[in-house]
This record gives structure tokens, sequence and C-alpha cells, in this order.
């Protein structure tokens, strides 16, 4: 299954949602490691990270 910025776990831009069902783990989990580990590198490398994931990763698909 391709990496995609999920739409229905999605907060902000879904970055986070779409690798938690990537590696089929819970959304939460995902988000909270994700800024337990931003704020722990001081957040502005989390942050860019953040926006350079929104802006490569592609938006999941419309199922038709």
């Amino acid at each position: 299954m391709p990496l995609y910025r999920s739409r229905k776990h999605k907060i902000f831009a879904g970055v986070c949602g779409g690798i938690a069902e990537w590696l089929g783990w819970d959304p939460t989990a995902v988000r909270i490691a994700y800024v337990i580990i931003s704020m722990a590198s001081l957040a502005f490398p989390g942050t860019l990270t953040y926006f350079i994931l929104w802006i490569v990763m592609p938006k999941d698909p419309v199922p038709v």
C-alpha cells in the first residue's frame, strides 16, 4: 500500500493519519509520538518535516 495523506484520519493535513494507515497503527498514537519526537528535537525540525511531508505526500485518492 502506498503512502498517502489520510482523508478520514485528518486533523490538520492528514500526514500523521496517513503514516498511521500505512503502518497499520492507531492514528492517535502516531500523532502523540510525532509531537513527543518533535518536542525532543526543539520542535523546529519536526515542524519543518511535517510541512515537507504535507507538500510531498499525495492525498489519498477518492474511492469511485
